[in-house]
């Protein structure tokens, strides 16, 4: 592959976004330009560097080898000119997806990260659940999220980064009247025969269905067939008090009137919480929010995983447990 004399970080840009979507209307799509447009851009640096980097054809697009080569050097080349505008002071926010209000763990990491680097906007968003949010990273619409790494599809996992934050313990929320709501905690054996919501049939989340599904296998316990989404605690509450259908929630999850929320034991399930961003992203901003939670993970002991632990085996794979 010959090398030209300058190439332009746009065309690089523009390479970047099609390798990973394998797919230029939705790289395009990403880009926020018209699909021609993009189309010419990646012409034009395989003419520069006299080399073809896709094979297109009416069903699909891949990378040639000289196109898998170019890609680490496109994401460095990419990185640098973000670090060289954020030294400059041109730097934009960054934009962090805290999955719901009221959630504890992003928002206690998101807090630390503005204390240790208060000359940077970190802004937050709501993007309910990781399989939502990863959609939204891979766009660069978002920054970061929180979220079940193990439980995204493994072609989003090959495009993002992820650092375990926290083994959340599981809790599992009531109405205030049900029997089990005079327990201090919850044992999952309680939960035969009972049926609970987590999550079932929301796109944004199946994640933490298949957390819930695995976790209730052989249990004798139901997952509750998709519903509306509630958004809101307006609507979580009546939702809930016209269903009373218990749900499976993690111990930091918002308090929620006319409910209350119960850490499940025997055994302990846990909820792996990782930070998670694309791959090659670059911006001050992201090694401070790492920064923040690894600090507040050792503090909080949040990386010990509980005595009478569970998680599945994907996730300790997943998290280097």
């Amino acid at each position: 592959m010959p090398a030209p004399a300058h190439l332009d970080p746009r065309l690089l840009r523009a390479f970047v976004t099609v390798a990973e979507e394998l797919h230029f209307t939705r790289a395009a799509t990403r880009l926020y330009v018209a699909q021609q447009a993009l189309s010419r851009d990646v012409r034009r640096l395989e003419r520069e560097l006299g080399t073809e980097l896709f094979v297109r054809t009416t069903r699909q697009v891949t990378l040639t080898a000289d196109g898998e080569r170019l890609v680490p050097y496109a994401r460095r080349v990419l990185a640098a000119q973000e670090a060289l505008l954020a030294a400059f002071g041109q730097v934009r926010p960054l934009l962090v997806d805290l999955n719901s209000p009221g959630l504890g763990t992003p928002r206690r990491v998101l807090h630390r990260a503005r204390e240790l680097a208060p000359e940077h906007e970190l802004m937050a968003r709501y993007e309910s659940g990781l399989t939502g949010a990863a959609g939204e990273l891979l766009a660069g619409r978002i920054d970061a999220s929180f979220g079940r790494f193990a439980g995204l599809d493994p072609a989003l996992r090959r495009q993002l980064a992820h650092r375990i934050v926290r083994y959340e313990p599981m809790a599992i929320v009531l109405p205030e009247d049900h029997p089990l709501a005079a327990l201090r905690e919850v044992p999952l054996a309680a939960l035969a025969g009972e049926t609970v919501y987590a999550g079932a049939g929301n796109p944004r989340t199946p994640e933490w269905t298949d957390l819930a599904r695995r976790l209730f296998e052989g249990r004798g316990i139901e997952i509750a067939a998709p519903a509306p989404l509630a958004v809101g605690v307006e609507e979580f509450q009546r939702v809930m008090a016209r269903t009373r259908c218990p749900v499976l929630a993690v111990v930091d999850f918002p308090p929620m009137p006319g409910t209350v929320g119960r850490r499940l034991v025997d055994p302990v399930p846990v909820s792996p919480v990782s930070l998670v961003w694309r791959k090659g992203a670059a911006h001050p901003g992201l090694e401070a929010l790492r920064r923040a939670a690894d600090e507040v993970g050792r503090e909080e002991g949040w990386l010990r995983v509980p005595d009478g632990g569970w998680m599945p085996e994907a996730d300790r794979l997943a998290c280097g447990d």
